[in-house]
């Protein structure tokens, strides 16, 4: 399998394709890392160094690797954060670049827009881009619970509006959506879920809480999960793989009392996680 993910690089830390890549690479996939930032570190710090590139530079890089014959095997274009207008444009000309080279290739999207307790933290062109134009072209997309409510002007809290919420995300393209960290007042407050969805049912998967909020956590959880599903076309078994690998990337660094994730430290974890957390069917 080949992906090429086309996402942010910190050269401290792992965010954006610094946290992608490893992980993929380790469970045998073939990555083509395509960077729409080249940081020092990620923004969640307040301060950092390096350059931003365009839309247009990102549209050059996905060229050449067409003209070298690169985009003819792969099988899953990957994005996460969208600085602008610039760089949608780009990620789409990328997938219908694929597409026409292979039509069984998917485009899966995490829609990074924010989340319940700071609102949108993108701009508001973004905004309109990822709900208007990113995720009607997406195959699979990765929202959080705040996200997939943004994206489809509903509120989802309870398993039911969540699924309700899920129902309107893929009416409008997405054949497949995984909603992370979903927070329902009727499930205990030490749990947090995920839960995929696709045209086949849906399932949902509860682990503890663990006390940290690790940048870049969500940019393992989309790759691995379009990696397993993509793999496997199962998406109750690419659930409890992901579930697994991330949490126990998170024990590690909650262990290390580190900011950043661990990531080279479990990397055991993506090869041979420990399946310990059951998905449990839901419609």
């Amino acid at each position: 399998m080949s992906i090429l993910s086309i996402q942010s690089s910190v050269s401290y830390g792992h965010v954006g394709n610094s946290a992608a890549v490893f992980p993929l690479q380790r469970i045998g996939i073939e990555v083509m890392p395509v960077y729409t930032v080249c940081f020092s570190n990620h923004t969640g710090y307040g301060a950092w160094r390096g350059p931003m590139l365009s839309g247009s530079d990102v549209t050059d890089i996905v060229m050449g690797i067409e003209e070298r014959g690169g985009l003819d095997d792969v099988d899953v274009v990957l994005s996460g954060y969208q600085g602008g207008d610039s760089i949608g444009d780009a990620i789409l000309d990328a997938v219908a670049r694929v597409k026409r080279r292979n039509p069984d290739a998917i485009y899966a999207c995490d829609p990074v827009l924010g989340n319940a307790k700071s609102g949108c933290h993108v701009a508001p062109e973004v905004q309109n881009l990822i709900r208007d134009r990113i995720v009607p072209s997406a195959d699979l997309i990765t929202p959080n619970q705040f996200e997939l409510g943004f994206i489809t002007g509903t509120a989802p809290d309870t398993l039911e509006t969540t699924l309700e919420s899920i129902d309107a995300a893929m009416a409008l393209g997405p054949s497949t959506v995984l909603v992370t960290s979903v927070e329902r007042p009727d499930a205990p407050s030490d749990t947090i879920e995920m839960l995929a969805a696709t045209a086949e049912g849906a399932w949902i998967v509860q682990t503890p809480k663990l006390p940290l909020k690790a940048n870049g956590s969500g940019d393992v959880t989309a790759a691995l999960f379009t990696a397993h599903l993509r793999r496997t076309g199962n998406a109750a078994e690419a659930l409890e793989r992901t579930t697994a690998s991330v949490y126990e990337l998170l024990e590690r660094t909650l262990a290390s009392g580190k900011r950043e994730l661990q990531l080279v430290e479990a990397q055991e974890s993506y090869a041979n996680p420990n399946l310990r957390f059951a998905a449990r069917r839901v419609r």
